[in-house]
């Protein structure tokens, strides 16, 4: 299994996009939108990720972006990470969670329990629109290559003074 050390080393590899599923935009599903990434890193082992991007086309602050592994493990694919929107509700948490962005992140206890899905949480003020979400994730996630996928990004970053 994974070491607390060996999660973040993961999350902070170098990767770059291979592939984005639709090429262009997003496609509508269900009352979303949404798109897939394939993720190579080329430093260890050529690690192969993929990256899910949703977003809910009525309440468009409802996002969720996630960084998977996928792993010779017992558990195969691993999220790594998850970068929510507020889903709206105050009442599923006690924490109040689901009302505030925040971010999951799989810990070592977890994967120990035979759960390859991130429940530890923290709330995040560093993003309120997709966007946003997306800049901060790739960053995260040392994603080198993503505003030749998502160029409205770099645009947005200039604009506002930061690169």
């Amino acid at each position: 299994m994974l070491t607390q050390q060996q999660i973040q080393e993961l999350i902070e590899l170098p990767k770059a996009i291979v592939s984005k599923r639709p090429r262009h935009g997003y496609r509508e599903d269900n009352g979303n939108r949404r798109c897939d990434l394939e993720l190579r890193s080329h430093e260890e082992d050529d690690s192969t990720f993929t990256v899910f991007i949703r977003q809910n086309l009525h309440f468009v602050e409802n996002l969720s972006i996630g960084l998977r592994y996928r792993a010779d493990l017992p558990l195969g694919a691993i999220t790594l990470m998850r970068y929510n929107g507020p889903h709206g509700e105050t009442s599923r948490a006690p924490d109040g969670h689901y009302a505030k962005a925040h971010i999951h992140r799989i810990t070592e206890q977890e994967l120990s329990t035979g759960s390859s899905q991130p429940q530890e949480r923290s709330h995040t003020d560093q993003y309120a629109t997709l966007e946003q979400a997306l800049s901060v994730f790739f960053d995260d996630a040392g994603v080198l290559n993503h505003d030749e996928y998502f160029p409205v990004i770099l645009q947005k970053r200039l604009f506002d003074g930061h690169q």
